[in-house]
């Protein structure tokens, strides 16, 4: 395993920002980390790069204790912040040179990183001179500068406009080739369009550890349909894969179903073997943010 959190417990006072998490990330993977603010996400960013020490249990980056040996950890972890932390009135090589030299790492190491991360047009500017998407750029050629097994990410897209969002998802879908990265955010939307894993904290505890399939197979369907003439509940309750009912107005009933399938020609077969006319129909399916909610209320 790449990365390896056992039974890591965390406490400020007395309130417990992480109780007993456990998890495992394999190599090549990228596992979206989600949460709301205050779950506990940043807390367990800090421990796993070796910026905090928990109050119990380890963590294993590419096989080495990350409290044993920070400094053996931290070659095999490339860490972007979520307030990425650059010297703005630097040169962009100038900056990835610090970071370099930082590593002892060759001068090579600089241009390589910035033709990966597709900084070789902006390479000359300024870093203050850029927009965000390509500091967010920098922040993430600085992380892999010395080429790590492990990217942890904290909110690498915040603030990013739609096509810097395109932009950034399709390099690190690049990166993660041959690196494993764990990818916190409380956006499901970057979950599902980078992610195969997700693990979900909330209130410092793991609500959820699934593959983003398995997830989106709980999203629920639901059909608001108006019918001809008003009809009673045990009627509605032969709609199968019905989850649960409720009649809005008069006529009008809200159906929620668990089934993947498009379940609008299942109400259209009811309504025909029942006598009744659709006056109107409109789904209203759950998307990942509503299901995320349901995760952590």
């Amino acid at each position: 395993m790449s990365i390896e959190i056992n039974a890591i417990f965390k406490t400020y006072g007395t309130q417990k920002a992480l109780n007993n998490i456990c998890f495992s990330v394999k190599k090549g993977e990228i596992l979206g980390f989600l949460g709301p603010n205050g779950a506990g996400k940043s807390t367990l960013l800090k421990i796993l790069t070796g910026y905090l020490q928990p109050d119990a249990g380890t963590v294993f980056v590419n096989g080495i204790d990350v409290s044993t040996a920070p400094l053996e950890a931290k070659k095999n972890t490339g860490y972007l912040p979520e307030h990425n932390p650059l010297y703005k009135d630097m040169y962009v090589k100038e900056y990835l040179g610090f970071q370099a030299a930082v590593y002892q790492l060759p001068n090579t190491a600089v241009q390589e990183a910035i033709e990966k991360v597709g900084l070789a047009a902006e390479a000359h500017k300024k870093i203050h001179q850029l927009s965000k998407g390509y500091q967010q750029r920098v922040g993430l050629a600085a992380a892999i500068i010395h080429d790590p097994a492990v990217l942890i990410l904290d909110e690498p897209t915040t603030g990013l406009d739609p096509n810097q969002l395109v932009e950034i998802r399709q390099l690190l879908t690049e990166l993660s080739a041959n690196k494993t990265i764990l990818f916190s955010t409380h956006i499901l939307q970057e979950v599902a369009a980078l992610c195969n894993r997700v693990v979900i904290l909330n209130k410092g505890e793991i609500v959820a550890d699934t593959t983003l399939a398995a997830l989106k197979k709980h999203q629920q369907q639901s059909i608001e349909v108006t019918f001809d003439y008003k009809i009673e509940e045990q009627f509605i309750q032969k709609i199968p894969d019905l989850a649960s009912f409720k009649n809005t107005y008069d006529t009008t009933w809200l159906l929620t179903f668990t089934s993947e399938k498009d379940m609008r020609p299942v109400v259209f077969d009811f309504a025909q073997e029942n006598g009744l006319k659709i006056l109107e129909l409109n789904t209203k399916n759950n998307n990942l943010e509503q299901l995320f909610k349901e995760f952590t209320a």
